[in-house]
This record gives structure tokens, C-alpha cells and sequence, in this order.
């Protein structure tokens, strides 16, 4: 487990100043530069390190390229959030350093990175070669990218295209995961603090998966009951499940005349913002109330007390988008379509199954 001080060594600040930029501490003035560093030096730190390791005992990665190399350098990376919004969700982080990483191994450059806040400019993307497209996008504007880039990859994403190669998480299956061990650990009275779904830019209020799962496990055992379900709204997928949308949703279930005993969050941000409404509630964690969660960022293990999470592998899904990339570079004619396992952390926040 990476440390707090060792994240203050690696970025040159004090151990305060880390805590208190993993713990979204809105009353510190630091610059974003820094706030940047330390983010990405934690999630550099919390899942590269393993891999370090790994590659200190084995013998380097042999490619085979394609003769055109000054074509396979021209990259884009398309990113679905703007740069300040990515660091308010350090999962996101973690995949684009998992591209980045990977592709400095096969020796690539990203040569253009977007972070738009409307559609990709296409005239920016003439003459590139391939493109990792990180996160949600409608339909058209994966064709129109498509018409324009020969090659995409999609990653942390399944735009229901099968032309494309996309990597992913099962978010479905993972919730089902959860819910199945929160069950077998005693807690019978399940809240869920979530956010809308976008698909081709229309709001789907129950058509994200982690909501879908949640209702459809529910359903199965004839207990869903709608009070349960705290859905905020955005107009963009990103700013769905902030920290601040999870603390207004988790008071709406507090306020229920029979609260739950647990609460799932769609992410790592929305427990942060639930286990402020819960204290300001007067309530304790996991006494009076259980909070579990998504993605494993680098602040779960620092809460207090530590967060019950689901490994997201952010990194593994930008590796592995790069290595598909490279195999469609190098005449793969068919689609991939790749889902990763996810692994469930047991912390203080909630008990753990036997």
C-alpha cells in the first residue's frame, strides 16, 4: 500500500498538503500544477508500482511494428472530460497514465491529446493514424471520428458498435458482485447514490449500468423499492458523479423515514461526498450506516475510516487500449472487444462477507 509520505517525498510537498488534496480539502490553496502532481504521482504510485516489479525480472517488451513507423507514431488520445475535471476524478488519472505508460514501451508518442468540452474538432484529427477515445461519446460523433481516423479504440467504454475494439470493466457484473456480498454480510435495506446515463445525448435515468444492475438485483428478489435510488442529473456524463452530487443524493436518503443501512455509490467521489452527509448527520460508518463503492482511487485506503471499493483496473484498460491499437496498426482486421476482471477491497467502511 503507497503512503502519504511517500506521495509527499515523490512531489516535494508535506504529508499535510497530500491528505488534504486526496481529500478534496476545498479551504487549501495550492496550485493547480501541484494538485496535479500529487493526484498523479498517487495513482502513479498506487498501481505502478507492482508492475515496476514485475518488469524488474522480466525481459523487455519485444514488438513487432510495422514498416510505416513514422505513421504509427502520429497518436491521439481523446479524452471525454476536460483537463480540471479529470482531477476531480483521479480514475481517470490512472487511465491515461496507463496509456501513457504504454506507450512509451512500444516507443510511441501521443502527439495530440483533446479534452473537449463540445465535440472533437475532426479538422484536428487529419493525418492521424490511430486514436484511443477515452470514455463516453455518442454514436455520430464515433462515426464522424471514425471517418476521419482509420483506426479507434474505445476504452472504458462499450459504445454498442461492434466495428470498434473497446476495453472495459463489467460495471453489471461487478455491482452484482457487491450487492450479492453486502447481502451475505447481514445488510438487508440497500441505498444507491448514482447518476444519470448519457447515451447519445440523451439522460437515461435509470440507464447507467451500476443503476441498472442495482434495480434488476433488487427486482429479482421482489425488494426494489424506488425511495432507495438517488440519481443526480448533469448534462455531461463527468459531471455526473462528483463528489458534490454524491453528498447532496446520500442527504436525500438520510432523510428517508427508514434509511438504509448500506449505501453502494457509483464511484470512489460519490462515497467521499456520502460519508460527509452521513457525519454531518450525526451517524457513524459502518455502525449506523455501511458505505461501499467503486474504482479504488488512491484516497479510499486514506479515508477514515478506509473505504470498502471495487477495484477498477484504470490503467490496465489504458495498457490494454494501446495494445489493441498496436495490433490494428499492424493489420489486425477484425474487432476485439476486451472486458477486464475487477477485484472488491474490503475496508473499514463496511463489513466483510465471510
Amino acid at each position: 500500500m503507497v503512503t502519504i509520505k511517500e506521495i509527499a517525498k515523490a512531489v516535494g510537498v508535506s504529508s499535510g498538503t497530500v491528505s488534504r488534496v486526496l481529500n478534496y480539502d476545498q479551504t487549501l490553496s495550492v496550485s493547480e500544477a501541484k494538485r496535479q502532481a500529487i493526484i498523479e504521482t498517487a495513482e502513479a504510485l498506487n498501481y505502478a508500482t507492482p508492475r515496476a516489479r514485475r518488469n524488474a525480472v522480466q525481459p523487455p517488451l519485444s514488438i513487432s511494428m510495422p514498416s510505416h513507423a513514422d505513421v504509427v507514431a502520429n497518436v491521439a488520445l481523446i479524452h471525454f472530460l476536460a483537463p480540471g475535471e479529470e482531477l476531480v476524478d483521479p480514475y481517470y488519472v490512472g487511465v491515461r497514465l496507463g496509456i501513457e505508460a504504454r506507450c512509451r514501451e512500444y516507443k510511441l508518442e501521443i502527439t495530440r491529446v483533446f479534452n473537449p468540452e463540445v465535440p472533437v474538432d475532426l479538422a484536428l484529427l487529419a493525418g492521424v493514424s490511430a486514436a484511443i477515445v477515452v470514455g463516453h461519446r455518442s454514436k455520430a460523433e464515433i462515426d464522424a471520428m471514425a471517418r476521419v481516423c482509420p483506426h479507434l479504440v474505445i476504452a472504458d467504454y462499450n459504445p454498442r458498435m461492434p466495428q470498434f475494439d473497446c476495453v472495459r470493466a463489467d460495471l453489471g457484473e461487478a455491482t452484482v458482485t457487491i450487492l450479492d456480498a453486502l447481502e451475505r454480510a447481514g445488510y438487508g435495506r440497500l441505498g444507491f447514490v448514482g447518476g444519470y446515463e448519457l447515451m447519445d445525448n440523451d439522460a437515461l435515468m435509470q440507464g447507467e449500468q451500476r443503476c441498472k444492475a442495482f434495480i434488476e438485483w433488487h427486482e429479482a428478489r421482489g425488494r426494489y423499492n424506488a425511495e432507495l435510488l438517488a440519481l443526480g442529473q448533469s448534462e455531461r456524463f463527468g459531471q455526473n458523479l462528483r463528489l458534490e452530487t454524491g453528498y447532496q443524493q446520500a442527504k436525500s436518503l438520510l432523510a428517508l423515514s427508514e434509511r438504509p443501512d448500506a449505501i453502494l455509490a457509483a464511484n470512489d467521489n460519490m462515497a467521499i461526498g456520502t460519508y460527509r452527509a452521513i457525519r454531518e448527520a450525526g451517524l457513524s460508518i459502518p455502525e449506523d450506516i455501511a458505505v461501499v463503492a467503486f474504482n479504488d482511487i488512491p484516497v479510499a485506503q486514506f479515508l477514515t475510516p478506509p473505504l470498502s471499493t471495487m477495484r477498477i483496473p484504470g490503467e490496465l484498460i489504458g495498457e490494454v487500449a494501446v495494445d489493441l491499437m498496436v495490433e490494428r496498426l499492424n493489420g489486425r482486421d477484425y474487432s476485439k472487444h476486451v472486458t477486464l476482471a475487477t477485484e472488491m477491497i474490503w475496508r473499514g467502511s463496511a463489513r466483510k462477507p465471510d
